[in-house]
């Protein structure tokens, strides 16, 4: 009885080992953001209360298993208290995949393989002005991306930030920044 128990011990550990290495062997997703290879910020369309800009983020699953992104979220950073002239709204979409509603459809990325997502964002004129008005006091304005990505490990929350500046706004909008 005790030589059967300590045989069971043994395959237990075994097997528990064989399950360790194979699963060390398989490797697992691991996205990255490439920052650095963003598209410029393009204008999507202007109306005279708002403007749409875009620019694409790519991300890199350097990993050999799919990597999901999951609950992006684009979020501008651009308090009343900084400037209350313009509401900016953003949200992230799967290039060449848009969505009429601000939902972000869980996406898988393949091993090896990289995935442009949009960061868009809406600057909608306040108090009555119209939108080249309230772009000529423009502020530089941060935009932090989160997200979710699930393998198999655990999930992790990540997070970077873009900033787009007031001078890359008015170029794009072909508005003068006024200094007050």
């Amino acid at each position: 009885m005790l030589i059967a128990a300590a045989v069971a011990i043994v395959l237990v550990a075994l097997a528990f080992l064989i399950f360790r290495l194979f699963f060390s062997l398989e490797k697992n997703s691991r996205v990255i953001v490439r920052k650095e290879k963003r598209s410029p910020f393009v204008m999507e369309s202007m109306t005279d209360t708002d403007v749409v800009l875009y620019c694409s983020v790519l991300f890199e699953n350097l990993g050999g298993q799919y990597g999901t992104l999951v609950d992006c979220v684009v979020r501008p950073q651009l308090p009343f208290e900084q400037y209350d002239g313009i509401d900016v709204r953003g949200k992230a979409e799967v290039e060449g995949k848009p969505r009429g509603d601000d939902y972000f459809e869980a996406t898988l990325v393949d091993a090896h393989k990289s995935l442009p997502i949009l960061v868009k964002v809406r600057l909608t004129a306040r108090k009555g002005m119209d939108i080249r008005t309230a772009l000529s006091r423009m502020v530089d304005l941060p935009i932090d991306f989160i997200y979710t990505e699930l393998s198999r490990n655990p999930w992790q929350l990540k997070k970077f930030r873009i900033v787009l500046t007031a001078e890359e706004i008015a170029s794009l909008t072909g508005v003068t920044l006024i200094d007050d």
